[in-house]
């Protein structure tokens, strides 16, 4: 048994032992509900969805063959409901929560195919059915969570299939069905051991290279790495070592942190179209997470992956350094968790299955972890003091978890860090941090200080257990009113440290802190400061007058998730009774001698705290002091007279308390409520006091005391019903550890292994007989009595003045409020009627235990109640209309009687989000080292167990009677319910906003409990909405229950209320404020966006059934609307229209129904094309898009699976026909096509505005929210990536294109020959909207296959292209680009087949176009060629399209030096694509041998040579050839030019051909297909490198834009290696701007390709960069001074050792030579770069201080006399040296000597003026 169900109260827990029986029944029951010949009888299941939720929730014994059946049963109805979006999402829901807690123990296979086929039908089918999109996204999570959770349950060979089924996606990776296929694959790939055979070190290869296929995707990089995680994580047994550098590349280089000074992130990442982000989850932390976990679980006894790992740590930690923070924190941040949490997970599994049984994996032994947590302890030490409080607070909790792994290595750095942080006065942030690492590993110091059996080192044992008293002793200074944080941080380390002590000062044999001598002092301390703290509080919110009086108005000290009260409980609880008393005094002699209205609640709680422990005591010296005062505070006041008399005393007259008395009467009076809430059977002494002064209070003549009256009583009442655990925070008797500490326990603990803790469950409070019996008292007089106040007062009018009757009134149901809302569900329930008017004793079905306490009352006292409030509320509404406080207060006396159970709700649903009992200062990890012993899960205190146990029996008791009623069907509300759910109704559409809302909410907790109510309710409200005469409140009211879900989702079920509800809004048109048109136009987009089905039995009703509407007339009535022909406004005549939208789609699957409405209702919204009103075009859009099937024209047969899934192809033919008539009407396709072109906004700047349909910027939000309802996932187009600049910004909208394809496949000739004749003058127009529809008209032709005589056709499209391609003007490029794209697109999932005029368009294109044209004509004629063969799929291209690659690519090749640099542009970016695309198909090709892509002997079909070769040939010297004649033309003077015209030219076009090289360089970094292109690439570094610094700036922007993306790209063997032999061979050039260039390169190269450079690569790199420390340009000098410094750190370690001792050397003999000699011949260079030298290695290490730095900044600063460039340098490094250490200066002081301090300090110090 779980262990809160183990620790109820015994009546509960008594009851709870029938919980395996009832889910038994319920599975029965709900098995006999689903008829698996009947799919709609799925809908009658779903009801007991929420039973078994409350089985999970309750954590309940059930057995395992239930649960078995229960999936089985689960899977079988999810597979049968295809298409109910409703019952999928449910019960996916269940199943995911069953599978993922019962993993365990279920033996099942689940299929994955079935679950793959229901997210392809519904998610990535282009035409989407019309449920809502919260619907459609949670029907999406709730498939991908159920996907998840059986994938553990996948059949053997599950893994094979899929993977055969998603790797040919990958072959492409330049189109989006890549990112598909890699989303699913994720998703999907199982890695259970029954597929562990399908994981071999060949597939790991292969996947790595796949993921290499696309660069800079952060998406894609997401996908593979969570893969290969989850291989890592499961798969040990490969051997991983191999892959280890490619991993941890891929991992540094994921983390986008800025190196040197560049940006972090790539500028042009690969775009993943939106929806395919959506689907598959993309989020940055994600990222960090699958690379913690593949770090974690690579970490092998004696593997390279530690080095490994070290290394990447050494790259990261200087970015969680506090002044280097950016974009990058949170995912470092999330990284550092992640690798924890994994960490903690690994050995927490690996120490439980050691002692559980054997296992073959390899196991983190000791040294392996100290190796990981000193790699760790160097993040943790930079992040510690971060300003992202995220980052600080994950430190601590790391702190916490590794200190129990490893104490020796984590605690002396908690020490020194809180010695530290004492010492620092600078940053007070940093106690605060430091206090709170101490309270997170509070537990592990004081295990460690006493079971010092193991290490012998005592000195360090006593530094913890003086950490332990120095950090409670300066806790003390931290409490401070004025600094929230540090306070809260203070009380939870006092917190922390005592929850671990068992008793307190109980004897004297304990260390010297713990002694009662020593701890009388403290608390002496302690509690003056925190009195000082209660008297300095202001209280946040001024105390509100009126009902609306909160409990606890407090500060920050009384907020749920504060440590105070916690604190407190604990503290007093552990002290013996000594030290108790000792303070019980101090605080009585507070309480009595203040009053602190500002700290009421902190005040309540801290009297509530001593209450807790010992009650008896602490009664007599604060409740009974407390008593007096305010008895003799009433004595001798006015009262009302209102309480226990029927007539009231009419002598009194209108008499008030003083502001002072009644200040200090509330006062007291709430700090009493709060003290007496554990108080128990002690109250029973103050009976007759209590019962006075609650009278008295009531009585007051002010309502603030009435309000603290309220408070005592119902406090009272709950105090003396109620469960609730006595001695939660008391010591309890078991052996502690080491005699001071308290063991804690595990909820989930093993039956056998830790009984221990079940032997201690808590004493719960059980009601005596004389509590109840005092209850029941209070009961009768403050309920019973007062409610026959309230009728005598309303049916015999007793007041002649209406103020009296309202004080009266208002007092008398705040006392009936207080007394339900003190007895909350102890007070039984009304009883339910029944069908056949049984006896009303029906025994309620059993499914869950739970009860707050023993009952009093009955339920005849609810009813009676009910029926007198009933009146009363009628009353109220006749006479008092107007008087809100009145009106409040009476919903929630009626929310407090029907809604039984949901004040316990609230009050679970309140603590259940203070996460103090999540904190780690009170969490022990399952893995404990230090007291050698695992648990099974985390461990707490004992008082934080019986907190949770208190709560779930909340829980419990708030469900265990909610259900009951709903599964019955027999079973309804009883008629007093229903009046007052009447009365809640009227309530609801109160004119007073605050009346409505409380009622609102009220009424719709009610409804979803009794849904048999909604449909009642559903019709009063739309009747409302057609009312024309009611007033603009009642409409906000009625709108605002009937967006609630509870109300939504009943229009499914319920034909009668759906039929009303869609008339009521399109009927409510007459409501003209502009709240009411907003709130219905809300009201219709939440039912929209929620939109999920309607149901079966709608269309079953004929229309025979007069009292039942039928659909068809609904249709009826709905299509009278929206035609515009009626004068409707024409946002309702847009709802017309969309509803009938929605019933269409709906219909679906009714073939008859569907049949008859599709045709007339296609045509209606044919019609609409070419309607005056922007919005109802827009629909119509979406609609055709939908509707139109497309079909008998098609030159494809249909897939016989698509007639199958569609009944209704067989009357398309009539639709057809109805087109067609529509269409040849004189003038329609002309008006249409007008009308579409107004949609085309062209903003002023450019078309910038993106393909979101033009109208976004006349649509108000809401109005766009119904008409972008078309929700286009993979129908999205483009289908590839965009990337080519020259034709973006396009307006070119693919639906519209969309809809004349289906048409023409539809209709067939027809439309064309009619479109024809429309384009004619769009095509010639000026105008760019009518160019753009043109293009789509014109994309949509070619695109749409059909067959027909099209040779005419053909031509005549061929022509007009042709025509396009010649006219000279350029705004309309993009748009006809995008044509031509659209027209070539693949067609099915990955783009692999050809449309059927693809050949012609590419001949059209391909036909050369005489030189002589203008250069806008070329320019746009090679930006059409490469939009169009980017839609080619490379793998599978047919010979004909290869022909076409060639002869393409020898045109360009020719005319690379073009005069033009916008045609040049073109050529660039059109080479990049064909030789990408060339190269990729080579590597499928059926003549290539399989081999990698990339491989340079690709010889063409045509037999020409090598295109790379004359790509690349050559451009190392054209770079030279350039920079010689561009310095020689420097040199030369002017008038020897005319000779060297004839060579200018030849240079200039050298300059030419340069720039289009590199345009294609830019162009194939930029679109990501450089992965193909990497051979050419390389060869172009050294131009790149030369150029960047010319005096012919266009070349020189390009060679630059080229270098940024160069630094990005990673290379791989055999790559690297030319790579790094032609980039080195730059050294020695002659431009010294070249070799600093190589500088910034060499940088970032080494920096990305650190783990897989060998160690001789390092070092001649290495030397290269030294040989520049002495280059003759001071320029090169010093960069390469800056290089060396961010080398050292981590690129390897002997490399900087061995250059540090070098440079120390060096610098030293030249100091001792200049000593000697001042003119020794040591050229400035050879100085300066000893100088530079030495810089750099101390710049290497901002942060610390090595050993061997105080020497090295020493000799540095002695060079301070030096000349010019060498004295600045030093000036510079010593100031940044400084600047660096100044933090922690006073500690790293004492590494230097006083010598050494002293010639730092000349450096330093300026000479001064006044010497």
């Amino acid at each position: 048994m779980h262990l809160y169900n183990a620790w109820l109260p015994p009546p509960v827990a008594a009851a709870a032992r029938g919980e395996a029986a009832a889910f038994a029944g319920a599975v029965r029951a709900a098995a006999d509900a689903w008829r698996p010949g009947d799919p709609d009888s799925a809908y009658a299941t779903l009801k007991w969805i929420s039973v078994f939720d409350l089985f999970i929730k309750a954590k309940s014994d059930i057995s395992p063959e239930d649960v078995q059946d229960l999936v089985k049963l689960g899977l079988e109805i999810f597979h049968a409901s295809q298409n109910k979006f409703v019952v999928q999402i449910k019960w996916g829901g269940l199943l995911i929560r069953l599978l993922r807690k019962h993993r365990k123990s279920l033996l099942l296979d689940v299929q994955w195919r079935p679950l793959y086929d229901t997210l392809i039908k519904t998610h990535f089918k282009r035409n989407m059915g019309p449920e809502g999109w919260k619907v459609r996204k949670q029907h999406f999570e709730t498939v991908t969570s159920l996907v998840r959770a059986s994938r553990n349950f996948f059949p053997e060979g599950a893994a094979a299939e899929i993977w055969s089924e998603f790797r040919p996606l990958l072959d492409n990776p330049w189109h989006n069905s890549a990112f598909e296929g890699v989303g699913f694959l994720r998703l999907f790939l199982p890695a259970n051991s029954r597929n562990q055979d399908h994981f071999t070190i060949d597939w790991v290869a292969q996947c790595l290279d796949i993921w290499d296929s696309v660069t800079n995707c952060n998406f894609w990089d997401i996908q593979w790495a969570s893969i290969i995680a989850r291989c890592i994580k499961n798969f040990r047994s490969v051997n991983w070592d191999d892959f280890l550098p490619l991993l941890f590349i891929r991992y540094l280089n994921m983390f986008e942190v800025p190196i040197s000074s560049g940006n972090g992130s790539y500028p042009f990442p690969v775009e993943v179209p939106g929806n395919t982000r959506f689907l598959f989850s993309s989020k940055t932390r994600t990222l960090a997470k699958a690379i913690a976990k593949s770090i974690v679980y690579l970490l092998k006894p004696k593997s390279l992956a530690f080095e490994y790992f070290e290394k990447l740590v050494n790259f990261l930690e200087q970015f969680y350094h506090p002044s280097n923070g950016g974009r990058w924190t949170y995912s470092l941040e999330r990284f550092l968790r992640h690798l924890v949490v994994y960490f903690e997970k690994r050995l927490q599994h690996e120490q439980f299955d050691a002692t559980v049984e054997e296992h073959d994996q390899p196991c983190l032994g000791k040294e392996e972890r100290v190796i990981f947590i000193k790699v760790i302890l160097k993040l943790l030490d930079r992040g510690q003091y971060s300003k992202d409080n995220s980052l600080a607070e994950t430190v601590s909790i790391a702190t916490s978890i590794l200190s129990y792994v490893e104490p020796t290595l984590v605690l002396p750095f908690v020490a020194t860090n809180f010695q530290l942080a004492l010492e620092t006065t600078t940053a007070t942030h940093q106690l605060k941090n430091a206090v709170t690492s101490v309270a997170f590993s509070g537990r592990a110091l004081l295990l460690c200080s006493l079971c010092s059996s193991q290490s012998d080192d005592s000195s360090v044992i006593d530094s913890f257990s003086d950490l332990i008293v120095t950090s409670l002793s300066n806790a003390l200074l931290g409490m401070d009113a004025n600094d929230p944080p540090k306070t809260i941080a203070t009380m939870q380390l006092i917190g922390s440290i005592f929850s671990n002590l068992a008793t307190v000062g109980a004897n004297d044999d304990v260390p010297a802190f713990l002694q009662s001598t020593t701890l009388s002092n403290w608390l002496d301390e302690f509690f003056s400061r925190l009195f000082s703290v209660l008297q300095n509080l202001e209280s946040s919110s001024p105390i509100n007058e009126g009902y609306q009086t909160s409990f606890t108005s407090g500060t920050f000290l009384a907020e749920d998730s504060s440590y105070y009260f916690c604190m407190l409980e604990i503290l007093l609880g552990k002290l013996s009774k000594p030290l108790f008393d000792q303070s019980l005094k101090r605080i009585a002699k507070f309480v009595n001698a203040n009053i602190l209205p500002g700290a009421t609640s902190e005040v309540g709680l801290l009297c509530c705290a001593c209450v807790h422990s010992y009650p008896v005591e602490a009664s007599v010296h604060l409740f009974k002091p407390i008593l007096m005062t305010i008895m003799s505070s009433f004595e001798g006041t006015p009262t009302t007279g209102y309480v226990g008399r029927a007539v009231p005393d009419k002598t009194s007259k209108k008499a008030a308390l003083s502001p002072a008395l009644e200040t200090a009467l509330d006062y007291y009076l709430r700090v009493l409520a709060i003290a007496i809430s554990y108080a128990g059977p002690v109250l029973l002494n103050y009976k007759e006091e209590l019962n006075r002064i609650i009278t008295s209070a009531f009585q007051a003549p002010s309502w603030k005391v009435n309000g603290a009256g309220d408070h005592l009583l119902r406090s009272l009442l709950g105090n003396l019903v109620s469960y609730y655990p006595i001695d939660q925070y008391k010591p309890f008797t078991c052996h502690p550890i080491g005699n001071i500490i308290e063991p804690w326990g595990c909820s989930k603990a093993h039956q056998d292994r830790e009984v221990e803790m079940l032997n201690f469950p808590p004493k719960w409070h059980d009601p005596s007989q004389d509590e109840l019996s005092f209850a029941n008292e209070l009961l009768q007089f403050h309920f019973q009595s007062a409610l026959e106040d309230l009728l005598t007062i309303c049916q015999t009018k007793l007041h002649s003045e209406t103020g009296d009757e309202k004080e009266h009134i208002k007092v008398t149901l705040l006392r009936i409020l207080s007394a339900l809302h003190g007895v909350m569900s102890c007070l039984p329930e009304m009883r339910p009627s029944y069908k056949d008017g049984r006896s009303k004793e029906v025994e309620p079905i059993f499914f869950i235990a739970g009860s707050a306490g023993s009952t009093v009352g009955s339920s005849e006292m609810r009813e009676k109640a009910a029926e007198f409030v009933h009146i009363a509320c009628r009353y109220l509404l006749k006479e008092r209309t107007d008087d809100s406080i009145l009106l409040a207060l009476v919903v929630r006396v009626i929310d407090a009687l029907v809604n039984y159970g949901s004040l316990e709700y609230l009050e679970w649903s309140r603590h259940i989000q203070a996460w103090k009992l999540e904190s780690a200062s009170i969490i022990e990890p399952p893995c404990n080292f230090i007291v050698p012993f695992h648990a099974q899960g985390k461990k707490r205190p004992r008082w934080a167990l019986v907190d949770k146990a208190n709560l779930h029996s909340t829980w419990r008791c708030s469900q265990s009677s909610y259900h009951r009623y709903r599964t019955n069907a027999e079973v309804s509300p009883s008629g007093l319910m229903t009046d007052l759910m009447n009365d809640l109704l009227d309530l609801s559409l109160h004119n007073y906003e605050i009346v409505r809302s409380y009622a609102g909410r009220s009424l719709t907790k009610l409804l979803k409990r009794w849904p048999s109510l909604i449909s009642n309710c559903v019709l009063t409200l739309t009747g409302n909405l057609r009312d024309l005469k009611a007033p603009e409140h009642v409409v906000l009211g009625s709108c605002s229950i009937l967006s609630s879900q509870t109300v939504l989702r009943h229009l499914t079920t319920d034909s009668i209320s759906l039929s009303s509800f869609i008339m009521g809004i399109l009927e409510s048109s007459h409501h003209e404020s502009l709240k009411c048109q907003k709130a219905i136009t809300e009201l219709f987009v939440m039912y929209n966006i929620r939109f999920s089905g309607i149901s079966r039995s709608f269309f079953k009703n004929s229309e025979s059934h007069f009292d039942k509407p039928g659909f068809l007339s609904l249709v009826r009535q709905i299509n009278a609307l929206g035609f515009e022909s009626n004068s409707l406004h024409w946002r309702y005549n847009l709802m017309a229209n969309r509803v009938l939208l929605l019933l269409i789609l709906a219909s679906r699957s009714e073939s008859g129904v569907y049949s008859q409405m599709l045709a007339e209702t296609t045509g209606h919204f044919l019609k609409n094309l070419k309607s005056q009103l922007p919005h109802s075009r827009m629909l119509a859009i979406s609609a055709l898009n939908t509707l139109l099937q497309g079909s008998p024209h098609k030159a494809y047969p249909q897939d016989s699976q698509q007639s199958l899934d569609h009944p209704e192809y067989c009357n398309i033919s009539s639709t057809g026909e109805i087109l067609n008539q529509i269409i040849q009407e004189e003038g329609f396709m002309n008006e249409t096509l007008n009308s579409l072109s107004h949609v085309h906004i062209i903003s002023d700047n450019d078309g910038s505005s993106k393909a979101s349909y033009g109208a976004s910027s006349f649509q108000r939000g809401s109005d766009k929210a119904i008409t972008d309802f078309y929700f286009d996932f993979s129908a999205s187009w483009p289908r590839t990536p965009s990337w080519i600049s020259l034709v973006g910004g396009h307006m070119f909208y693919s639906s519209f294109a969309r809809i004349f394809k289906r048409l023409i496949q539809q209709c067939g000739m027809p439309v064309m020959s009619s479109l024809q004749t429309a384009l004619e003058d769009f095509l010639s127009s000026k105008e760019r909207s009518r160019q753009c529809v043109a293009a789509e008209a014109v994309a949509g032709m070619l695109h749409s296959d059909i067959t027909g005589n099209l040779e005419s056709e053909n031509n005549w499209l061929m022509v007009q292209l042709q025509k396009i391609m010649l006219v000279p003007s350029v705004e309309s490029t993009p748009e006809w680009a995008a044509c031509i794209r659209y027209a070539v697109t693949g067609k099915e999932r990955a783009g692999t087949r050809a449309p059927v005029l693809r050949q012609k368009v590419l001949e059209c294109l391909c036909s050369p176009v005489p030189q002589s044209m203008a250069t806008s004509v070329l320019a746009k004629r090679y930006a059409f060629l490469s939009v169009a063969l980017i839609e080619i799929s490379a793998p599978k291209m047919s010979p004909a399209e290869k022909q076409y690659h060639v002869k393409i690519l020898d045109e360009l090749l020719d005319n690379m030096n073009h005069s033009s640099a916008q045609v040049r542009e073109a050529i660039g970016v059109a080479m990049c694509v064909t030789c990408s695309n060339m190269r990729l198909s080579g590597s499928f090709g059926p003549g290539s041998r399989e081999e990698l892509c990339g491989d340079v002997s690709m010889i063409e079909q045509t037999g020409n040579e090598y295109w790379s070769k004359r790509l690349t040939d050559g451009a190392n010297e054209l770079a030279v050839s350039i920079q010689n004649s561009i310095q020689s033309k420097q040199l030369e003077s002017p008038s020897d030019s005319a000779t060297e015209n004839s060579m200018d030219h030849r240079e200039e076009s050298d300059a030419k051909r340069m720039e289009t090289i590199f345009h294609f360089m830019i162009a194939s970094l930029r679109s990501g297909r450089s992965s193909v292109l990497l051979d050419i690439i390389i060869g172009l570094v050294y131009p790149v490198l030369s150029l960047q610094e010319t005096s012919n700036k266009d070349l020189s922007l390009l060679a630059k834009s080229a270098f940024e993306l160069l630094k990005w790209r990673i290379l791989h063997r055999p790559f690297l290696e030319t790579a790094i032999s032609s980039i080195l061979s730059s050294v020695n050039d002659p431009n010294w701007r070249t070799r600093s260039a190589l500088l910034s390169y060499l940088r970032t190269f080494t920096y990305r390709h650190t783990f897989v450079l060998s160690g001789s690569e390092k070092s001649l790199i290495w030397q290269t960069i030294e040989k520049l420390l002495v280059d003759n340009q001071v320029e090169v000098r010093e960069h390469a001074a800056g290089v060396l410094a961010s080398l050292m750190k981590g690129i390897d370690e002997d490399l900087s050792k061995d250059f540090r001792d070098r440079s120390y050397a060096k610098a030293q003999s030249i100091i001792v030579a200049r000593r000697r000699n001042s003119k020794s011949g040591h050229s400035v260079a050879t100085i300066h770069g000893a100088v530079l030298a030495l810089t750099a290695s101390v710049l290497s290490v901002p942060y610390d201080m090595p050993s061997w730095l105080p020497a090295h900044v020493t000799l540095l600063a002695r060079f301070i006399s030096e000349p010019s460039p060498i004295r600045s340098t030093v000036t510079k490094a010593v100031a940044e040296f400084k600047r660096t250490h100044a933090d922690t200066w006073s500690i790293h002081k004492d590494a230097f000597t006083e010598d050494e301090l002293e010639v730092l300090r000349d450096t330093s110090s300026s000479s001064s003026y006044f010497a």
